[in-house]
């Protein structure tokens, strides 16, 4: 290995003609600089595996996970689908770095606590999400006529509790009073069983089916925000949708006439540290699930640079203004990551090192030259004394002087490179020798 090393470095000194001191110099810089750019190299890759809390298993939201789970296995990401209470357990699962979690679904207005929004991103709103409040009895028209009655508002760690809770509040329900944490499929049965009166479901923690079976069923009502405009103003983040009469089954006429319902917007967040790459892979799976025209949306409505309390990532402006970066758009995801790398890593490495390289043979021989120019001045100088000097003794120390100033440039070491300015110092040397001999008569 010495061998092959010296060997290395006599070759790189004969080629550039330099000595050991600058070509070791020039191996160390090089070295240096390839060695922090690999290892930059190797740490941006992106990562290959993610975890995303969703809601509880069967619910709205992890239906949608597990959308993102098979969109991003198509390009090599496997997705880790995580279970949880809703958009509060989210919010504070993805908050803490300890969870290791990447993603989150959750609905606006969950980000109350400012503590758990630091080192977070949002990538932008997926869809609306509507409250439904599904009752037993006769046609209500206000949630205050429930007053007194058992209602299911979801439970702890539910963005839809928080929500029911709020609204009820301004209906001026008693704090606590007649109110029964449920799941959306046990409040589902509990209405159904007429074990509760009423009860607030969401996607979060409710599925469709669950949803679909209160909704055809003859003995349930869905209440119709009347006063939606009023709701919106109280509650900023909320949005008035419109459930037409008869688009979920023209054949039964389901529902039986427009239905108006409030909801916040689903909003997917991530932790700021998220690799560009992914953030793009990411918001190009959320093009294709969440693009289509729904119920309570048009074509192109969603994924939207939507942001409340959580600020959108950079990444994902850029993508919202000008879609995937180039590589991405043409290359398959490994590759273009690899290729986006090599331009991002070796490209500016190669613009420092080749300066770099060039440069330090460059200075050695600026030192050289600064060396034999310092003799040339102290030559000049001792001529010009010598000329106008006429004492006899001081033309003794000025010769004295000479023999000082020839014995340092014989001893001088210089590379060949500069072998033509150090021969033409040694024959002026020899000039100013032979005018000191003719004047002194030695």
């Amino acid at each position: 290995m010495k061998k092959v090393y010296r060997k290395c470095l006599n070759t790189f000194m004969e080629y550039f003609d330099l000595g050991p001191t600058v070509a070791l110099t020039i191996f160390l810089v090089s070295g240096t600089i390839i060695l922090t750019g690999l290892t930059f190299f190797i740490q941006s890759a992106p990562p290959t595996k993610l975890t995303i809390t969703s809601g509880p298993e069967g619910s709205i939201f992890h239906g949608l996970a597990l959308k993102y789970q098979k969109a991003l296995g198509e390009n090599g990401i496997k997705v880790n689908v995580l279970t949880s209470k809703g958009s509060l357990d989210n919010l504070k699962l993805i908050s803490d770095p300890k969870n290791k979690i990447d993603l989150a679904l959750i609905q606006s207005g969950s980000e109350d606590e400012k503590s758990l929004l630091e080192n977070l991103v949002s990538l932008g709103g997926l869809s609306h999400q509507p409250l439904f409040f599904f009752y037993r009895g006769n046609k209500i028209e206000r949630i205050s006529q429930m007053n007194g009655k058992m209602i299911g508002i979801g439970t702890e760690g539910s963005g839809g509790r928080k929500l029911a809770l709020r609204i009820l509040k301004l209906n001026g329900f008693p704090e606590n009073q007649n109110l029964v944490s449920m799941k959306g499929s046990e409040a589902s049965l509990a209405l159904i069983n007429q074990k509760i009166d009423g009860t607030f479901l969401m996607g979060e923690d409710a599925s469709l089916e669950v949803i679909r079976k209160l909704l055809v069923d003859p003995n349930i009502n869905l209440l119709s925000f009347k006063n939606a405009n009023a709701y919106i103003r109280k509650i900023p983040i909320l949005h008035a949708l419109e459930l037409p009469e008869g688009v979920l089954n023209f054949e039964k006429n389901i529902p039986e006439e427009d239905i108006t319902l409030v909801g916040p917007m689903v909003e997917l967040i991530a932790t700021e540290d998220l690799h560009p790459a992914l953030s793009d892979m990411i918001l190009d799976a959320a093009m294709t699930i969440h693009g289509n025209a729904g119920i309570f949306k048009k074509q192109g409505d969603f994924p939207v640079a939507a942001e409340n309390k959580i600020k959108l990532s950079d990444d994902a402006s850029r993508f919202y203004k000008s879609g995937k970066t180039f590589l991405y758009r043409y290359l398959p995801f490994w590759l273009a990551s690899l290729v986006n790398r090599m331009l991002f890593v070796f490209l500016p490495m190669l613009l420092v090192l080749i300066p770099a390289v060039r440069s330090i043979p460059a200075i050695f021989r600026w030192i050289g030259q600064m060396r034999i120019r310092r003799r040339y001045r102290a030559l000049l100088h001792l001529e010009a004394r010598f000329r106008s000097e006429k004492d006899p003794e001081q033309l003794k120390i000025l010769n004295e002087q000479f023999e000082m100033i020839e014995k340092d440039i014989q001893q001088m070491k210089v590379r060949s490179t500069l072998a033509m300015q150090f021969y033409t110092l040694r024959s002026h040397l020899d000039y100013v020798r032979r005018l000191m001999s003719s004047r002194m008569g030695i």
